[in-house]
């Protein structure tokens, strides 16, 4: 990995990653409130959906900053497509940019297998919850209720912005698209010596 820094082309590969979550994030509202009646905190099951950006990006990208990038850019154009919740959903990015920015910071930005996409996940869970807890919308709930709805959200972010992030990006390599934005890596120059 070139731990160089950012270049112009990650930053925009990057920002056009997240303009494409940002269109879902704000497609996935209705799904998000049409699950919701179903009761259980089932709507938490698919709230991972909001995580995603960061993850995906990182995983193709793979490198430091990324995921907080990724994450604000995704925020930013739910925001400017009309999100329901306002600002609010800027200070989430970035609480849940920072947050997987931390676990793969925590492996030094060089492990990109599905452990570590659903350790993302998980923190970026922990972020929106912290925010949620803030705002207040978690004091309501009595104690078997609460650890329901964190089990439920928690279980979601690794179903989506862990598992299926990690397999959308496999898939996408299969296809050779990222080969587009990452350097060559040793296996590339050895396998052109043989």
């Amino acid at each position: 990995m070139n731990n160089k820094g950012l270049k112009l082309t990650d930053i925009l590969v990057t920002i056009v990653i997240a303009i494409v979550f940002g269109i879902v994030y704000k497609l996935w509202t209705p799904v998000y409130y049409a699950v919701k009646p179903f009761g259980l905190h089932f709507d938490q099951l698919i709230y991972g959906m909001w995580f995603i950006a960061a993850t995906v990006a990182f995983l193709i990208i793979r490198k430091p900053g990324v995921a907080l990038i990724a994450e604000i850019a995704a925020a930013s154009g739910e925001f400017i497509v009309g999100s329901e919740w306002g600002l609010e959903v800027l200070i989430y990015g970035v609480l849940q940019g920072l947050f997987a920015e931390f676990v793969f910071a925590a492996v030094r930005y060089k492990r990109y297998d599905i452990l570590i996409a659903s350790l993302a996940a998980i923190a970026s869970a922990i972020a929106s919850l912290l925010f949620d807890y803030y705002k207040g919308y978690l004091d309501d709930l009595v104690a078997w209720n609460l650890l329901l709805y964190i089990v439920a959200r928690v279980v979601g972010s690794i179903a989506i912005a862990g598992v299926f992030a990690y397999y959308l990006v496999k898939a996408l390599e299969a296809t050779g698209v990222t080969n587009l934005v990452r350097p060559a890596s040793k296996e590339d120059y050895d396998a052109l010596d043989k």
